[in-house]
């Protein structure tokens, strides 16, 4: 009798205990799991994936979901690891190297030449603040150059103030001494604006789709009008005289203040005697763009969605559609091959980011040229408010809020409020990794297109910092 309540008892208590050790289980697997899930959620606000990362859910059936999602999460850390991990390691450097960061890339963007110019070293600086490209500053006073090889001075016919550095591991800057110096007048085009009228002539594969659908939002929130080009056909970014001549008055006929978008290149409104518009633009990594250009173009829904419009355009060769970026890039494909000096590939991949800064000039055609950059970077200081970088949407929303206030006042608010409906946007999840080895060869020809990108990214910061240091902006 009592070896049975013994028993009874026994196993009794076994499943009492047995039930509370899965009730534990239950809770730590929850709240570890909402962690683990607020964690990744921050992670995914910080980190910024780029344009191509994700494709929209509502695209996919569940099963499909659960599939591209194991797989997005295996891309996400595997491709991206190295970029995000210095995005980490920069965000957690130390306020000191920071300021060295921010006091070198001043000292590169001083409007005036210095006789004192001194080597910097590297110091750790994070990939914003990094000074990779060639840089371009003025000379000493005394205009004199030395020859120091392939390594060392270029200089452009079409201009006797400029010198060019095009190793990326020699890294010269003028001595900093006056952070004063910095003047936010000097640097925002906005008040040279004739009219309080946004003119965006964006760049494709930069992101613009999401910074289009910001100043959408926008002018509901700062009470402006919101206009954009209808979707064509056949996009012709390079107009005739004419042609420009009629966007000009089309965009000078807005109401202010409005906001015009299209995919066009720089338009000078003061040459046909109109007034001059606010001109913001973005700029990407010009490797990433043309790579992200490559597989928009062959994904499914593109087409989808082209077909929509378009009832009679034919389907692309299944072939073509198959062919990856790097098969493409390492047979010499006619498609990937990115000659300099190419005028007509015909093949419309959108390579040349300097032509929407250039402008319609047939100087501005040839690809990956000294002419098409120096009238690109012309045209960015002398008429540019902003020119925001993809990488870094941080600092692009501070300097276009605090630059262009009458558009993108609460921009940085309204972004993050949406943010995951903005990071959806345009999303190719089709696009495949594509090796650093491929990538470097592919740079290799994209030398000017490179330097540009350093150029813009390099004025943006400029721009931050002379923010920074008027009204104690804090790091983004």
């Amino acid at each position: 009798m009592y070896v049975v309540l013994i028993y009874n008892l026994f196993a009794y208590r076994t499943i009492e205990l047995i039930a509370l050790v899965a009730i534990s289980s239950t809770l730590f697997l929850f709240l570890h799991t909402r962690d683990l899930h607020s964690r990744l959620k921050k992670m995914e606000v910080r980190l910024q994936p780029g344009e191509d990362d994700v494709l929209s859910a509502n695209q996919l059936s569940s099963g499909s979901k659960i599939i591209l999602l194991r797989n997005f999460v295996i891309k996400y850390y595997q491709i991206s690891y190295d970029h995000r991990k210095s995005a980490l390691i920069i965000s957690r450097a130390a306020r000191e190297t920071r300021e060295i960061c921010a006091i070198l890339l001043k000292a590169v963007h001083q409007p005036r030449g210095r006789s004192n110019r001194v080597h910097i070293k590297d110091k750790g600086c994070s990939p914003e603040a990094e000074l990779t490209a060639q840089l371009r500053v003025a000379t000493s006073k005394g205009g004199e150059r030395k020859n120091i090889g392939e390594h060392g001075i270029q200089t452009d016919s079409e201009s006797n103030s400029i010198v060019h550095y095009p190793n990326v591991q020699r890294i010269f800057v003028e001595k900093y001494e006056d952070e004063e110096e910095l003047d936010i007048d000097t640097l925002n085009n906005t008040k040279r604006a004739d009219r309080q009228v946004l003119f965006f002539n964006r760049v494709p594969k930069v992101g613009s789709q999401t910074f289009m659908e910001l100043l959408r939002r926008l002018s509901i929130r700062n009470a402006f009008s919101f206009n954009r080009d209808r979707v064509q056909r056949v996009e012709t970014i390079r107009l005739a005289p004419i042609e420009q001549l009629h966007l000009a008055r089309m965009v000078s006929s807005y109401s202010e203040p409005s906001v015009y978008v299209k995919h066009v290149c720089f338009t000078n409104f003061t040459e046909f005697h109109l007034p001059e518009p606010i001109y913001i633009n973005i700029v990407r990594d010009p490797v990433e763009r043309v790579i992200s250009w490559y597989y928009y173009v062959r994904a499914p829904w593109y087409y989808v969605e082209r077909k929509q419009i378009f009832p009679d355009l034919p389907l692309p060769d299944p072939n073509w559609l198959k062919k990856d970026f790097e098969s493409c890039v390492l047979k010499d494909d006619r498609e990937c091959r990115y000659l300099q000096g190419e005028i007509h590939e015909g093949i419309g991949d959108h390579r040349r980011q300097t032509l929407f800064f250039c402008g319609h000039s047939e100087k501005c055609t040839p690809f990956n040229t000294v002419g098409a950059l120096e009238r690109a970077k012309l045209a960015v200081e002398k008429h540019y408010a902003v020119v925001g970088v993809l990488e870094d949407i941080n600092t692009t929303l501070t300097v276009l809020e605090n630059y262009v206030p009458r558009f993108f006042q609460g921009a940085t608010d309204v972004y993050y409020d949406q943010v995951n409906s903005f990071t959806r946007i345009n999303r190719n999840f089709f696009k495949p990794p594509v090796s650093e080895e491929v990538k470097n060869l592919v740079r290799s020809n994209f030398t000017r297109e490179v330097e540009f990108y350093q150029f813009c990214k390099q004025r943006l910061y400029r721009q931050y910092r002379a923010l920074k240091l008027q009204s104690n902006v804090p790091q983004s």
